[in-house]
């Protein structure tokens, strides 16, 4: 097997680690998945006392969360400038199209379920996400017979009713994944309400409501910010109402991202608050796609947030416990800590940390990886260093 580790000495620094933690999350589930073996060699750990039925939804959630991390990499135009990470890049681009062949073939024995319960629109909607980061690689690469399937799966999200909440999002992403897939029938009533919704959610100072009420959680960056920017530019063009709030969000999201940023603590770890926490560095998957796009707060450099991007993965992804024997994500933030799961999380949950390492999307070249370290603001600030002032956003 082929795994990051066989590129380590052709990269050095940060980009090297970034590299073998993907490839550490990344290889068993692309790796089972190709052998058609995910149901029976992935365990569905739960909460202590909670059902194990999460077995239903697991392994769509593992395929869909994982490569919504992994899709700008896999989509480097002209590949990785490095021939050792090409090939890498190569090897894991075709896994992850089988993996979604595994996933979405009926007659597969890792065929997942897109139709009962509602959890199937969640993670729908995350491999809906990786089609659209890479329309490419994981999209027009695909044999048409596996096309086709998708889009059944995809489709077949449509008897489900999403919540009254950022769930909204995700049959909009679906929806806007069927668009730019070719589908005649992508339903644009879905798509406005959700992006309409949002808008009206819009609480001040870079953050939505999760529906009508603010959480203070990370779901603004789990979903929220991230989902409404890649639907807002997919469907550009295609309605001058959606035009206008795309600007708006992603002024929002700039500032979302000064304030993701400022969470991070010296030592990489960040305040522990609301649901969801063994999604452990996902909580800063806005952050990492504002670095992705090139959509910083002109006060943070993009070498600070690599290296404060950097920080927070070796303190959720190093700690002892992290990963069983055979390589699979255990729930918690920092190691195996079971009794931070909740109801709705399980073994495949957790894969939601790979939306950390979209900056990989970026060449090595870009100042984002060629930079010098330069440390973050609460690096700087808790050594008695001077910070710019914050500022609020006024609109």
């Amino acid at each position: 097997m082929m795994t990051a580790a066989n590129v380590g000495a052709a990269h050095s620094g940060e980009r090297a680690f970034w590299l073998e933690k993907l490839g550490q999350v990344a290889g068993p589930v692309l790796n089972a998945l190709a052998e058609r073996r995910l149901k029976v060699d992935m365990p569905v750990e739960c909460k202590p006392g909670m059902s194990e039925d999460r077995a239903k939804f697991t392994h769509l959630e593992a395929l869909g969360r994982l490569l919504a991390g992994m899709a700008p990499w896999l989509e480097q135009p002209g590949g990785a400038e490095d021939e050792a990470e090409e090939k890498l890049r190569l090897r894991y681009a075709e896994l992850a199209r089988a993996a979604i062949d595994a996933g979405t073939n009926p007659a597969s024995p890792d065929f997942m379920n897109f139709s009962e319960g509602g959890q199937p629109i969640v993670d729908a909607a995350f491999l809906s996400q990786a089609l659209l980061r890479s329309p490419n690689e994981l999209w027009r690469k695909l044999e048409p017979g596996v096309q086709r399937n998708v889009v059944a799966a995809l489709k077949a999200t449509r008897t489900r009713k999403p919540g009254y909440n950022n769930w909204l999002l995700f049959s909009a992403l679906i929806e806007a994944a069927l668009f730019a897939a070719g589908e005649s029938d992508w339903d644009p009533m879905r798509i406005d309400y959700a992006i309409r919704q949002h808008e009206q959610w819009y609480k001040g100072d870079g953050a939505y409501g999760d529906g009508p009420e603010f959480h203070w959680d990370y779901y603004n960056s789990f979903v929220i910010q991230p989902m409404l920017i890649d639907l807002l530019e997919t469907m550009r063009g295609q309605d001058g109402t959606w035009d206008d709030i795309r600007h708006a969000a992603q002024r929002r999201a700039i500032r979302y991202a000064a304030v993701q940023e400022r969470f991070i603590g010296p030592d990489g770890s960040f305040p522990p608050i609301g649901r969801s926490l063994p999604y452990r560095c996902g909580a800063f998957h806005s952050l990492a796609q504002s670095a992705l796009r090139g959509e910083l707060p002109e006060e943070l450099s993009p070498e600070s947030v690599r290296c404060a991007l950097t920080a927070v993965l070796r303190r959720t992804l190093d700690a002892p416990g992290t990963f069983t024997p055979e390589g699979w994500l255990t729930i918690g933030l920092a190691g195996h800590q079971r009794e931070l799961g909740e109801s709705y999380i399980s073994t495949g949950s957790l894969y939601l940390c790979a939306v950390a390492f979209l900056p990989l999307g970026l060449p090595a070249s870009n100042p984002f990886w060629s930079g010098p370290d330069a440390p973050w603001t609460s690096k700087t600030v808790w050594s008695g260093g001077e910070i710019p002032i914050d500022t609020a956003l006024k609109s």
